[in-house]
């Protein structure tokens, strides 16, 4: 049975990798392509050129071009998409049974919302993604330990909270409540006390800098909205097919 679920983590994973990377393609890298071009007016300025670059200067140094990157963008989101899926699969069949919905199609859609929160949502909060020219390359570094700890409390906000609830009993809504309250204390906690990263320069367009991250958070949202649909799907199918059949009586 666990062998089947990696299957269809790693076969949904890939497919909603991919549908998540025409997303990004779409909608994410016009706003990549505006950013590296302030970016590179930006270095231009700088340096005091006087004469417009030829195209041979501008390729000079320049390791990866825009078209190689862009097709690699959806290689990239099939890479994650397998890594996540086959994750999620392991994750879900210790679930199973065990914690949440007792449908499959139901486990998976709560299990990919709760992901997409714990992992994507709570450190987009505190530590929101950010387009090319902004950003010191001195500080990657700090900044990637930081928003690994956010990931971090996200999922121990996450087993606080299922914990939590399981120790109520009674009236479903104060159980909701608990759950609530055990995952906010700890990821609320943690955007007061853990520093701040703005690193924006002066001037950057505040309209790019949003849009730039609505694209990338919403890559991120259809991911997991894709996956986790396509999964329960799969799941449900899967359940009713070996659901043993029953001949009413002559």
């Amino acid at each position: 049975m666990v062998r089947t679920l990696l299957v269809r983590g790693l076969l949904l994973g890939l497919l909603a990798g991919l549908v998540a990377g025409g997303f990004a393609f779409v909608v994410g890298e016009p706003h990549v392509d505006s950013a590296i071009a302030l970016e590179e007016a930006a270095a231009q300025a700088a340096h005091g050129h006087e004469t417009p670059a030829t195209e041979a200067d501008h390729d000079h140094g320049v390791e990866v071009g825009r078209p190689v990157q862009k097709a690699g963008l959806f290689l990239a989101t099939g890479l994650y998409g397998l890594a996540v899926g086959g994750v999620f699969a392991l994750v879900f069949a210790g679930l199973r049974g065990r914690v949440g919905p007792r449908s499959d199609g139901q486990l998976a859609l709560a299990a990919a919302g709760t992901a997409f929160v714990a992992i994507i949502l709570v450190p987009f909060v505190k530590y929101p993604a950010n387009p090319p020219a902004v950003g010191d390359p001195e500080t990657i570094n700090g900044r990637t330990w930081l928003y690994l700890v956010m990931i971090l409390v996200g999922l121990a906000a996450t087993a606080i909270a299922v914990a939590t609830a399981r120790r109520v009993s009674g009236d479903p809504w104060a159980r909701r409540l608990a759950a609530a309250a055990g995952f906010l204390v700890p990821v609320v906690a943690a955007w007061v006390l853990l520093p701040p990263v703005n690193e924006v320069p002066g001037g950057f367009p505040a309209t790019l800098l949003w849009e730039f991250r609505l694209a990338s958070i919403g890559t991120q949202l259809v991911f997991w909205t894709v996956f986790g649909v396509l999964f329960g799907w799969v799941s449900d199918r899967a359940v009713r097919r070996r659901a043993p059949v029953v001949l009413a009586p002559v």
